[in-house]
Protein backbone atom coordinates (compact mmCIF):
# COMPACT_ATOMS: atom_id res chain seq x y z
CA UNK A 1 0.00 0.00 0.00
CA UNK A 2 1.43 3.22 -1.07
CA UNK A 3 2.13 6.05 1.88
CA UNK A 4 0.71 8.98 2.08
CA UNK A 5 2.77 10.02 5.06
CA UNK A 6 5.78 8.48 6.53
CA UNK A 7 6.49 9.15 10.79
CA UNK A 8 9.41 12.06 9.71
CA UNK A 9 6.97 14.10 7.23
CA UNK A 10 4.54 13.74 9.82
CA UNK A 11 6.90 15.14 13.13
CA UNK A 12 8.45 17.59 10.84
CA UNK A 13 4.75 19.06 9.81
CA UNK A 14 3.58 19.45 12.91
CA UNK A 15 6.73 19.59 14.63
CA UNK A 16 6.01 16.57 17.02
CA UNK A 17 8.11 14.06 18.82
CA UNK A 18 7.55 10.69 19.17
CA UNK A 19 10.35 7.90 17.79
CA UNK A 20 10.33 4.95 15.60
CA UNK A 21 9.30 4.45 11.70
CA UNK A 22 6.06 3.85 10.47
CA UNK A 23 3.97 4.88 7.47
CA UNK A 24 0.13 5.52 6.79
CA UNK A 25 -1.99 4.99 3.91
CA UNK A 26 -4.52 7.70 5.49
CA UNK A 27 -5.35 10.21 7.85
CA UNK A 28 -8.87 10.07 10.53
CA UNK A 29 -10.06 11.51 13.51
CA UNK A 30 -12.69 9.36 14.19
CA UNK A 31 -12.39 5.71 15.54
CA UNK A 32 -15.68 4.38 13.76
CA UNK A 33 -14.31 5.22 10.57
CA UNK A 34 -11.04 4.76 11.35
CA UNK A 35 -9.31 2.26 8.38
CA UNK A 36 -6.16 0.14 8.79
CA UNK A 37 -3.23 2.00 8.14
CA UNK A 38 -4.93 5.19 9.17
CA UNK A 39 -2.80 8.46 11.04
CA UNK A 40 -5.97 9.32 13.93
CA UNK A 41 -5.19 12.03 15.16
CA UNK A 42 -6.98 12.43 18.52
CA UNK A 43 -9.07 15.79 18.66
CA UNK A 44 -10.71 17.07 21.79
CA UNK A 45 -13.46 19.25 22.07
CA UNK A 46 -16.06 20.19 24.39
CA UNK A 47 -18.12 16.86 24.26
CA UNK A 48 -15.15 14.58 23.57
CA UNK A 49 -11.91 13.67 23.58
CA UNK A 50 -10.32 11.77 21.19
CA UNK A 51 -8.02 10.27 23.75
CA UNK A 52 -9.78 8.40 25.36
CA UNK A 53 -10.40 6.15 21.98
CA UNK A 54 -6.80 5.83 21.30
CA UNK A 55 -7.06 1.91 21.95
CA UNK A 56 -9.84 1.67 19.20
CA UNK A 57 -7.84 3.53 17.12
CA UNK A 58 -4.98 0.80 17.31
CA UNK A 59 -7.83 -2.32 17.88
CA UNK A 60 -8.93 -0.96 14.08
CA UNK A 61 -5.88 -0.89 12.76
CA UNK A 62 -4.32 2.60 13.09
CA UNK A 63 -0.70 3.59 12.08
CA UNK A 64 0.54 5.73 14.66
CA UNK A 65 -1.91 8.50 17.02
CA UNK A 66 -0.75 12.50 17.04
CA UNK A 67 -1.42 13.27 20.72
CA UNK A 68 -1.58 16.52 23.08
CA UNK A 69 -0.32 14.43 26.08
CA UNK A 70 1.74 11.30 26.73
CA UNK A 71 -0.24 8.12 27.26
CA UNK A 72 0.09 4.50 27.20
CA UNK A 73 -0.99 3.37 23.53
CA UNK A 74 -0.43 0.19 21.61
CA UNK A 75 1.09 1.93 18.90
CA UNK A 76 3.65 4.62 17.98
CA UNK A 77 2.69 8.14 19.20
CA UNK A 78 3.35 11.53 18.06
CA UNK A 79 3.12 14.50 21.11
CA UNK A 80 2.48 17.97 20.03
CA UNK A 81 0.70 20.92 22.00
CA UNK A 82 -2.27 21.25 20.22
CA UNK A 83 -4.02 18.47 18.12
CA UNK A 84 -6.18 20.31 15.84
CA UNK A 85 -3.23 22.93 15.03
CA UNK A 86 -1.54 19.55 14.41
CA UNK A 87 -3.91 18.61 11.72
CA UNK A 88 -4.15 22.54 10.23
CA UNK A 89 -0.61 22.17 9.86
CA UNK A 90 -0.64 18.58 8.44
CA UNK A 91 -3.27 19.57 5.99
CA UNK A 92 -0.87 22.96 5.22
CA UNK A 93 2.07 20.27 4.51
CA UNK A 94 -0.25 18.11 2.23
CA UNK A 95 -1.21 21.25 0.41
CA UNK A 96 2.88 22.61 -0.07
CA UNK A 97 3.89 19.18 -1.46
CA UNK A 98 1.45 18.58 -4.06
CA UNK A 99 1.55 20.16 -7.59
CA UNK A 100 -2.16 19.11 -8.14
CA UNK A 101 -4.56 21.60 -9.82
CA UNK A 102 -7.11 23.03 -6.87
CA UNK A 103 -10.21 24.38 -7.03
CA UNK A 104 -12.08 25.66 -3.82
CA UNK A 105 -16.22 25.33 -4.10
CA UNK A 106 -18.44 27.97 -1.69
CA UNK A 107 -21.90 29.28 -1.79
CA UNK A 108 -25.13 29.70 0.11
CA UNK A 109 -26.31 26.01 -1.70
CA UNK A 110 -25.54 23.62 -3.75
CA UNK A 111 -21.95 23.28 -2.79
CA UNK A 112 -21.42 19.68 -1.80
CA UNK A 113 -23.24 18.37 -4.83
CA UNK A 114 -21.36 21.04 -7.27
CA UNK A 115 -18.14 19.60 -5.76
CA UNK A 116 -18.75 15.69 -6.17
CA UNK A 117 -20.02 16.87 -10.03
CA UNK A 118 -16.29 18.51 -10.02
CA UNK A 119 -14.70 15.17 -8.88
CA UNK A 120 -16.45 13.00 -11.19
CA UNK A 121 -15.85 15.97 -13.64
CA UNK A 122 -11.96 15.86 -12.94
CA UNK A 123 -11.23 12.24 -12.77
CA UNK A 124 -12.37 11.69 -16.14
CA UNK A 125 -8.99 13.54 -17.06
CA UNK A 126 -6.70 12.64 -14.02
CA UNK A 127 -5.99 11.67 -10.77
CA UNK A 128 -8.55 13.49 -8.32
CA UNK A 129 -9.13 13.88 -5.12
CA UNK A 130 -11.98 15.75 -3.10
CA UNK A 131 -13.47 16.78 0.24
CA UNK A 132 -15.23 13.97 1.77
CA UNK A 133 -18.93 14.37 2.40
CA UNK A 134 -19.65 17.67 3.68
CA UNK A 135 -16.35 18.55 5.24
CA UNK A 136 -15.76 22.27 4.59
CA UNK A 137 -15.33 23.58 8.26
CA UNK A 138 -12.37 24.65 9.98
CA UNK A 139 -11.34 20.65 10.34
CA UNK A 140 -13.04 19.47 7.78
CA UNK A 141 -10.57 21.37 4.79
CA UNK A 142 -7.52 20.43 6.69
CA UNK A 143 -8.42 16.92 7.02
CA UNK A 144 -9.41 16.51 3.53
CA UNK A 145 -6.05 18.22 2.93
CA UNK A 146 -3.99 16.27 4.55
CA UNK A 147 -5.20 13.16 3.15
CA UNK A 148 -4.39 14.61 -0.94
CA UNK A 149 -2.56 12.29 -1.88
CA UNK A 150 1.10 13.72 -3.36
CA UNK A 151 0.96 13.01 -6.96
CA UNK A 152 -2.36 14.16 -7.12
CA UNK A 153 -3.71 15.97 -10.61
CA UNK A 154 -6.39 17.52 -9.26
CA UNK A 155 -8.33 18.24 -5.71
CA UNK A 156 -11.42 19.48 -5.08
CA UNK A 157 -12.49 20.92 -1.61
CA UNK A 158 -15.73 22.73 -0.33
CA UNK A 159 -15.15 25.45 1.74
CA UNK A 160 -18.28 26.42 4.13
CA UNK A 161 -19.43 28.65 7.26
CA UNK A 162 -21.48 30.45 9.55
CA UNK A 163 -19.81 33.52 10.65
CA UNK A 164 -18.13 36.60 9.00
CA UNK A 165 -14.37 35.49 8.93
CA UNK A 166 -14.58 31.56 8.76
CA UNK A 167 -13.66 31.56 4.91
CA UNK A 168 -10.41 33.46 4.99
CA UNK A 169 -8.40 31.22 6.64
CA UNK A 170 -9.47 28.10 5.32
CA UNK A 171 -9.22 29.68 1.34
CA UNK A 172 -5.38 30.91 2.56
CA UNK A 173 -4.87 27.28 3.65
CA UNK A 174 -6.53 25.63 0.09
CA UNK A 175 -4.82 27.92 -2.01
CA UNK A 176 -7.19 27.21 -4.96
CA UNK A 177 -6.09 27.75 -8.27
CA UNK A 178 -9.91 28.43 -9.32
CA UNK A 179 -12.87 29.48 -6.80
CA UNK A 180 -16.31 28.42 -6.98
CA UNK A 181 -19.17 30.34 -5.61
CA UNK A 182 -22.40 28.94 -6.64
CA UNK A 183 -25.00 31.74 -5.47
CA UNK A 184 -25.27 33.89 -2.54
CA UNK A 185 -28.67 32.65 -0.65
CA UNK A 186 -30.48 32.96 2.75
CA UNK A 187 -28.06 30.33 4.72
CA UNK A 188 -26.72 31.81 7.85
CA UNK A 189 -28.61 35.08 6.90
CA UNK A 190 -29.27 34.32 11.34
CA UNK A 191 -26.00 35.56 12.11
CA UNK A 192 -24.60 37.57 9.01
CA UNK A 193 -28.29 39.50 8.70
CA UNK A 194 -28.31 40.50 5.29
CA UNK A 195 -27.48 38.67 1.77
CA UNK A 196 -25.19 41.97 1.38
CA UNK A 197 -23.04 40.38 4.60
CA UNK A 198 -23.35 37.17 3.06
CA UNK A 199 -21.64 38.16 0.01
CA UNK A 200 -18.61 39.38 1.43
CA UNK A 201 -18.22 36.39 3.85
CA UNK A 202 -18.09 34.27 0.61
CA UNK A 203 -16.13 36.55 -1.33
CA UNK A 204 -13.30 35.61 1.57
CA UNK A 205 -12.49 32.82 -0.68
CA UNK A 206 -10.52 34.91 -3.28
CA UNK A 207 -8.22 36.13 -0.45
CA UNK A 208 -6.39 32.60 -0.77
CA UNK A 209 -6.46 32.11 -4.53
CA UNK A 210 -3.09 31.19 -5.62
CA UNK A 211 -1.13 34.02 -8.31
CA UNK A 212 -2.55 33.74 -11.59
CA UNK A 213 -5.64 31.84 -10.11
CA UNK A 214 -9.48 32.41 -11.60
CA UNK A 215 -12.48 32.53 -10.12
CA UNK A 216 -15.80 31.28 -11.30
CA UNK A 217 -19.15 33.02 -10.40
CA UNK A 218 -22.95 33.57 -10.95
CA UNK A 219 -23.95 35.61 -13.56
CA UNK A 220 -27.61 35.80 -12.29
CA UNK A 221 -26.53 37.04 -9.21
CA UNK A 222 -27.83 40.51 -7.51
CA UNK A 223 -24.18 40.25 -6.08
CA UNK A 224 -22.06 39.43 -9.32
CA UNK A 225 -21.23 43.25 -9.35
CA UNK A 226 -19.85 42.83 -5.98
CA UNK A 227 -18.44 39.65 -6.40
CA UNK A 228 -16.05 40.63 -9.38
CA UNK A 229 -15.04 43.72 -7.81
CA UNK A 230 -13.84 41.75 -4.35
CA UNK A 231 -12.54 39.14 -6.64
CA UNK A 232 -10.60 41.62 -8.83
CA UNK A 233 -9.53 43.26 -5.23
CA UNK A 234 -8.01 40.28 -4.27
CA UNK A 235 -5.89 39.60 -7.68
CA UNK A 236 -7.81 37.76 -9.33
CA UNK A 237 -8.81 39.07 -12.38
CA UNK A 238 -9.64 36.42 -14.61
CA UNK A 239 -13.52 35.36 -14.31
CA UNK A 240 -15.66 33.04 -16.00
CA UNK A 241 -19.43 33.59 -15.03
CA UNK A 242 -22.61 31.39 -15.40
CA UNK A 243 -26.13 31.50 -15.76
CA UNK A 244 -28.98 32.42 -18.08
CA UNK A 245 -27.83 36.43 -18.42
CA UNK A 246 -27.08 36.67 -21.41
CA UNK A 247 -23.68 37.71 -20.64
CA UNK A 248 -22.85 34.97 -18.79
CA UNK A 249 -19.97 33.05 -20.52
CA UNK A 250 -21.71 29.72 -19.83
CA UNK A 251 -25.13 30.17 -20.00
CA UNK A 252 -27.83 27.80 -19.51
CA UNK A 253 -29.92 27.57 -22.79
CA UNK A 254 -32.62 24.94 -21.64
CA UNK A 255 -32.92 22.67 -19.12
CA UNK A 256 -35.64 19.48 -20.29
CA UNK A 257 -36.70 17.26 -16.98
CA UNK A 258 -36.36 13.23 -18.14
CA UNK A 259 -36.38 9.85 -16.46
CA UNK A 260 -33.04 9.75 -14.41
CA UNK A 261 -31.78 13.92 -14.49
CA UNK A 262 -32.37 16.11 -17.45
CA UNK A 263 -30.62 17.37 -20.47
CA UNK A 264 -28.75 20.29 -20.18
CA UNK A 265 -28.18 22.60 -23.13
CA UNK A 266 -25.94 25.11 -22.69
CA UNK A 267 -23.84 27.83 -24.64
CA UNK A 268 -19.59 28.29 -24.15
CA UNK A 269 -16.95 29.73 -26.67
CA UNK A 270 -19.13 30.19 -29.46
CA UNK A 271 -20.86 26.80 -29.47
CA UNK A 272 -23.88 24.79 -28.08
CA UNK A 273 -24.00 21.87 -26.66
CA UNK A 274 -26.31 19.59 -24.76
CA UNK A 275 -25.57 17.01 -22.48
CA UNK A 276 -27.67 14.55 -19.96
CA UNK A 277 -27.10 15.13 -16.32
CA UNK A 278 -28.01 12.57 -13.62
CA UNK A 279 -28.92 14.50 -10.91
CA UNK A 280 -32.52 15.95 -11.25
CA UNK A 281 -33.42 19.64 -11.18
CA UNK A 282 -33.00 22.67 -12.91
CA UNK A 283 -30.25 23.91 -9.72
CA UNK A 284 -28.35 20.99 -10.56
CA UNK A 285 -28.28 22.20 -14.50
CA UNK A 286 -26.78 25.67 -12.98
CA UNK A 287 -24.23 23.76 -11.00
CA UNK A 288 -23.38 21.79 -13.49
CA UNK A 289 -22.68 24.78 -15.70
CA UNK A 290 -20.13 26.08 -12.92
CA UNK A 291 -18.33 22.75 -12.96
CA UNK A 292 -17.64 22.82 -16.82
CA UNK A 293 -16.69 26.84 -16.44
CA UNK A 294 -14.15 25.52 -13.85
CA UNK A 295 -12.41 22.75 -15.99
CA UNK A 296 -12.36 25.45 -18.74
CA UNK A 297 -10.46 27.10 -16.30
CA UNK A 298 -8.40 24.24 -15.31
CA UNK A 299 -7.64 24.14 -19.58
CA UNK A 300 -9.96 20.63 -19.09
CA UNK A 301 -11.70 18.57 -21.88
CA UNK A 302 -15.12 20.14 -21.28
CA UNK A 303 -16.56 17.31 -23.47
CA UNK A 304 -15.23 14.83 -21.39
CA UNK A 305 -16.73 16.46 -18.77
CA UNK A 306 -20.09 16.85 -19.75
CA UNK A 307 -20.07 13.04 -20.35
CA UNK A 308 -19.01 11.82 -16.79
CA UNK A 309 -22.19 13.93 -15.31
CA UNK A 310 -23.91 11.91 -16.76
CA UNK A 311 -22.69 9.15 -14.65
CA UNK A 312 -23.45 10.60 -11.45
CA UNK A 313 -25.67 8.94 -8.74
CA UNK A 314 -27.45 11.00 -6.12
CA UNK A 315 -25.75 11.83 -2.92
CA UNK A 316 -27.76 10.65 0.12
CA UNK A 317 -29.94 13.70 1.22
CA UNK A 318 -29.49 15.29 -2.12
CA UNK A 319 -31.32 15.11 -5.07
CA UNK A 320 -33.15 11.42 -4.27
CA UNK A 321 -36.94 11.47 -4.98
CA UNK A 322 -38.94 11.19 -2.12
CA UNK A 323 -43.10 9.65 -2.43
CA UNK A 324 -45.56 11.15 0.48
CA UNK A 325 -48.14 8.38 1.36
CA UNK A 326 -51.47 11.12 2.20
CA UNK A 327 -54.02 9.66 4.28
CA UNK A 328 -56.48 8.69 1.39
CA UNK A 329 -54.03 5.91 0.16
CA UNK A 330 -52.78 8.37 -2.48
CA UNK A 331 -49.34 9.53 -3.64
CA UNK A 332 -48.16 13.37 -3.21
CA UNK A 333 -46.43 14.18 -6.52
CA UNK A 334 -44.84 17.50 -4.08
CA UNK A 335 -40.88 18.06 -3.09
CA UNK A 336 -39.85 20.80 -1.18
CA UNK A 337 -37.80 23.45 -3.11
CA UNK A 338 -33.89 23.14 -2.57
CA UNK A 339 -32.97 26.66 -2.48
CA UNK A 340 -35.79 27.93 -0.31
CA UNK A 341 -34.59 27.55 3.59
CA UNK A 342 -37.15 24.90 4.61
CA UNK A 343 -38.49 25.80 8.73
CA UNK A 344 -42.14 25.28 8.24
CA UNK A 345 -42.70 23.39 5.23
CA UNK A 346 -46.38 23.79 4.84
CA UNK A 347 -45.75 27.50 4.45
CA UNK A 348 -43.50 26.88 1.58
CA UNK A 349 -43.83 26.90 -2.05
CA UNK A 350 -43.33 23.35 -3.38
CA UNK A 351 -42.35 21.81 -6.53
CA UNK A 352 -44.77 19.72 -8.33
CA UNK A 353 -43.03 16.77 -10.29
CA UNK A 354 -46.27 16.56 -11.98
CA UNK A 355 -45.66 18.95 -14.16
CA UNK A 356 -43.86 19.05 -17.29
CA UNK A 357 -42.21 22.56 -15.88
CA UNK A 358 -41.53 21.50 -12.50
CA UNK A 359 -41.74 25.05 -12.37
CA UNK A 360 -42.15 26.19 -8.58
CA UNK A 361 -45.85 26.52 -7.72
CA UNK A 362 -48.07 27.91 -4.61
CA UNK A 363 -51.01 28.36 -2.92
CA UNK A 364 -53.52 28.31 -6.07
CA UNK A 365 -51.49 24.85 -6.87
CA UNK A 366 -53.41 21.57 -6.26
CA UNK A 367 -50.20 19.83 -5.39
CA UNK A 368 -49.45 22.66 -2.44
CA UNK A 369 -53.30 22.27 -1.45
CA UNK A 370 -53.11 18.72 -0.89
CA UNK A 371 -49.73 18.53 0.84
CA UNK A 372 -50.20 21.36 3.17
CA UNK A 373 -53.47 20.91 4.02
CA UNK A 374 -52.65 17.32 4.67
CA UNK A 375 -49.51 18.91 6.91
CA UNK A 376 -52.02 21.06 8.73
CA UNK A 377 -54.63 18.27 9.38
CA UNK A 378 -51.70 16.28 11.65
CA UNK A 379 -51.83 16.39 15.05
CA UNK A 380 -50.07 19.00 16.92
CA UNK A 381 -46.66 16.98 17.27
CA UNK A 382 -46.51 16.95 13.40
CA UNK A 383 -47.02 21.10 13.17
CA UNK A 384 -43.28 20.80 15.06
CA UNK A 385 -41.67 19.41 12.68
CA UNK A 386 -38.60 20.75 11.43
CA UNK A 387 -36.31 19.93 8.42
CA UNK A 388 -33.17 21.71 9.01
Amino acid sequence: MTALWTAEDVRKAVNGKGSGEWSASGVSIDTRSLQPGDLFIALSGPNFDAHEFLDDAFSAGAAAAIVSRPLPAQGPLVEVEDTLQALTQLGAAGRARTSARIVAVTGSSGKTSTKEMLVAALSAQGRTHGSAASHNNHWGVPLSLARLPRDADYGVFEVGMNHSGEIRPLARLIRPSVAVITNIGMAHLEHLGSREAIAAAKAEIFEGVSVGGRAVLPRDSAHWEFLTQAARKAGVDEIRSFGEHGQADLRLMGWIAAEGGGEVQVALEGREMTYHLSLPGRHQAMNSLAVLAAVQDLEGDVDLAALALGRLEAMPGRGARQQVRLPDGGISPCWMNPTTPIRYPWRLPWVCLGQPSRSRVGDASPCWATCSNWVKKRPAPMKRWRMT
